[in-house]
């Protein structure tokens, strides 16, 4: 027999406050009862009646399993791409400390919900480069987010098109038989500069590959850092300002089934966006057997309950008049 709560402190504690109440229960009643003919003998059958539905209760708490069965277990996971813009307005003050800095917290944040699931690492601006393929290994990706800088990656504009083909790239030639939901968060400030979006996204679509977009800024923008100073605006000669664009975000999102979400100090949204992983159905990734034991308690509760039930309305009679 296999207990499911073997709490033996819990349960001396139990019995003791019960034979101590009995005791004091007895005692005083012998005390009322002293000038009176006591049936000693049907005392103690009521004495071995609420004894013995105790103990049937003690043991429904321990909850015992008796007999063993195998059962099938599969485990779900996901592949998730994070793809991150590392563009100059990724250092935008809008947000504090700075856009990209949020991020990497937040990013952290977000691998703690999925410790079953792969994820791999893309940096991009106009161009995209792997920094961790597909992975398990979530103290190998927080090493790496921590790493994030905008000198990891030629800082020319922004291509949101360029990430998204290179996750579909090794979706593509995963060698990997296992059938599993496959997704990629796309990071940015939404600003485009590349190609047409539209090819990719009916790509991305058509394999399967769902699109969460996390739009990192404010409508009202924010100056860039550049060394000790500030990026400027050649047209204007003031320090240039960069806005969050929600359209091509938006529409890659809509387009290949996933979602919209934002970040900034006012749209909290990275809670919303685990919420939306989550409920992705994840692929079997493997499958093995355990061995289990049916949990009995209820029988021994069912029991005990039944002689309490006696002992209320079937009262043994204690005093003969």
């Amino acid at each position: 027999m296999i207990w499911a709560y073997p709490d033996i402190k819990l349960l001396l504690l139990l019995s003791g406050i019960f034979g101590l109440l009995y005791f004091f229960y007895i005692t005083r009643y012998w005390i009322i009862n002293r000038r009176l003919k006591v049936q000693k003998q049907r005392l103690f059958t009521k004495l071995i009646l609420r004894t013995l539905y105790f103990i049937l209760f003690l043991i429904a708490l321990a909850g015992p399993s008796i007999g063993n069965s195998f059962k099938e277990i599969q485990e779900e996971g996901k592949d998730i791409f994070i793809a991150v813009d590392l563009s100059q307005s990724m250092v935008a003050t809008d947000i504090l400390p700075n856009r990209l800095a949020r991020i990497q917290f937040e990013l952290k944040e977000l691998l703690k919900s999925f410790p079953s699931d792969r994820i791999g690492l893309i940096i991009f601006s106009t161009e995209a480069f792997m920094q961790l393929p597909l992975t398990y290994d979530q103290a190998v990706l927080n090493l790496y987010i921590d790493g994030l800088n905008i000198g990891l990656v030629p800082n020319l504009g922004t291509d949101l098109t360029t990430p998204l083909k290179m996750a579909l790239d090794k979706f593509e030639k995963d060698e990997s038989k296992e059938v599993k939901s496959r997704a990629v968060i796309l990071i940015s400030d939404g600003e485009h500069f590349g190609d047409d979006l539209e090819t990719i996204a009916d790509r991305m679509e058509e394999y399967g590959v769902r699109v969460f977009s996390l739009g990192v800024g404010t409508d009202e923008g924010g100056q860039m850092p550049r060394g000790n100073g500030l990026v400027m605006d050649p047209k204007t000669g003031q320090p240039a300002l960069t806005q969050l664009n929600r359209t091509p975000l938006q529409y890659l999102a809509a387009e290949t089934g996933g979602e919209y979400f934002e970040i900034s100090d006012q749209a909290k949204e990275m809670g919303s966006l685990i919420s939306a992983l989550s409920t992705m159905k994840g692929g079997v990734s493997n499958t093995r057997m355990v061995e289990t034991s049916s949990n009995k308690y209820f029988y021994f509760l069912l029991a005990a309950l039944a002689l309490a039930l006696v002992d209320m309305i079937l009262p043994v009679k204690t005093i003969k008049l």
